[in-house]
């Protein structure tokens, strides 16, 4: 280990301690300000710390995850700059105003200061340490780091790789049998199609005789009406021949009285 990393690695463990020093933190509960710009401080060495652990761990599914936690941790900080900017900008008592002024370049300052944080995505500003927040330092990240080991699987990446190729089989069995079930379906509707095209000569056929029969019944329907109408022509004719005479014979009748 370097002195850099012994530096680095005291600084680290000071500013997490920090918050129980009570004699410099005595006049920070009136000063919000103060306690959340310190705050955010401490969450940027121990960002880097961490990316710095990333660097240096040979584990790769570890170091993916501590650079993930990174990340996180950056989008936190953004979060808190806007209430360190809401801040700044009150008025704390006893406070001068090249105070004030200082405290709006601080937080001006903290948006670089968290981008610059590497987080082995290659977004920060700069990924070899030298957007720290110490000037003078630079954290070495070269190729000598990812030696033999580095790239070496480990047991979990092994275990993720059998999910993913047990998951995706999966995926493609599920797959096939839904594609053999379409190709079923298809079947299906030909099938439909042709026993539909066999089938409209017949239903031709049927709706030409059905048409032929209605034709005949409206025939047979004419010449029975007009059979009704010469039957009841008829028997009119001899209804009436017959009241004509019972007429007669009622009318001889009565002659045949008189007469007498």
């Amino acid at each position: 280990m370097s002195m850099i990393d012994v530096m680095i690695r005291v600084d680290a463990i000071c500013n997490k301690y920090d918050k129980y020093d009570a004699d410099k933190h005595r006049n920070d509960a009136a000063d919000p300000f103060s306690r959340l710009y310190a705050a955010v401080d401490a969450e940027i060495d121990a960002a880097i710390e961490k990316y710095e652990r990333a660097v240096r761990e040979r584990n790769r599914a570890t170091a993916v995850a501590l650079n993930a936690d990174v990340r996180r941790t950056k989008a936190r900080l953004m979060e808190e700059v806007i209430k360190l900017r809401k801040l700044a900008t009150k008025k704390v008592k006893g406070l001068s105003p090249e105070e004030a002024e200082l405290r709006t370049d601080l937080v001006s300052a903290l948006p670089h200061r968290i981008q610059s944080i590497p987080d082995g995505v290659g977004g920060a500003a700069d990924q070899n340490g030298e957007g720290n927040v110490r000037p003078g330092i630079k954290f070495d990240s070269s190729a000598e780091n990812f030696d033999e080991g580095y790239f070496q699987t480990s047991k979990e990446s092994e275990e993720f790789r059998r999910e993913y190729e047990m998951r995706r089989i999966k995926q493609d069995e599920g797959l096939e049998f839904i594609s053999e079930g379409l190709d079923t379906l298809k079947n299906l509707a030909e099938d439909m199609n042709e026993e539909l095209d066999r089938q409209v000569p017949l239903m031709d056929e049927i709706d030409n005789k059905v048409d032929k029969a209605n034709a005949d019944l409206r025939k047979t329907n004419v010449r029975l009406k007009e059979t009704v109408n010469q039957f009841r022509s008829t028997r009119n004719f001899i209804i009436d021949i017959i009241l004509i005479c019972v007429i007669l014979g009622i009318a001889a009748y009565l002659y045949d009285i008189l007469s007498q």
